[in-house]
């Protein structure tokens, strides 16, 4: 018997799909696909990446495991959790970046890496929901917490805060944004302009940049 939530899956992923179309040359061999499936979430699945008085209950989030490039020239499958109404946007993105074959190195929930950001920061980590305050600003929540905002590559696009620390401090090597490197974003590629068209901001252009950092408010 097909259930509520398989059915929810499969109508997902069909809406992924639905984007996706038109990406690919109709002639071409069938080429390896995004593959997305979204799925409910709950506290045990968030680990410490969620706790009580988090702006967004578990019930508010979802899983999406998707298949992306990798620095390897390979498909491997990650995992996303985001605010359900960041769903739709984050699939666009992704389909946009995995036709594009921009590599993403690792792609784990949170929850792998304890809700320590520096950590997942150190493994080159794209990830988005965190309960946390901002990395550098312990007074500020995080716009992590409530799940509509995505960190990509974080070694090759590293965050400078408000006190001038790099993070991770690898990323040190990557502050001059002229360099060409694998994984990079830059103003005008897939990734930003992807972004761009579903309405989110990139924090490359803040006075402090936080070049892997992008958000549906702009924070």
């Amino acid at each position: 018997m097909t259930t509520l939530r398989t059915r929810a899956s499969l109508a997902l992923a069909t809406s992924t799909a639905a984007l996706l179309t038109g990406l690919w040359p109709a002639s071409a061999a069938a080429p390896p696909s995004l593959d997305a499936r979204v799925t409910a979430v709950g506290a045990r699945d968030l680990g410490r990446s969620w706790h009580r008085g988090c702006p967004v209950a578990p019930a508010g989030l979802r899983l999406i495991r998707m298949n992306h490039w990798g620095f390897d020239g390979r498909v491997h499958t990650g995992e996303l959790v985001v605010r359900r109404e960041a769903v739709r946007p984050v699939l666009y993105v992704f389909g946009r970046a995995f036709a594009a074959r921009f590599p993403i190195r690792r792609m784990e929930t949170m929850a792998t890496f304890g809700g320590s950001d520096e950590a997942a920061m150190k493994a080159d980590n794209t990830s988005a929901f965190n309960c946390r305050a901002v990395t550098g600003d312990p007074s500020k929540v995080s716009q992590h917490s409530y799940g509509d905002a995505v960190d990509i590559n974080t070694l090759e696009n590293p965050y400078v805060d408000r006190n001038g620390r790099v993070h991770p401090s690898a990323g040190v090597a990557y502050l001059d944004r002229r360099r060409t490197a694998k994984g990079m974003i830059k103003p005008g590629d897939v990734i930003t302009t992807a972004m761009r068209n579903v309405g989110w901001k990139w924090g490359g252009r803040w006075q402090a940049p936080d070049y892997q950092h992008f958000s549906a408010n702009g924070r």
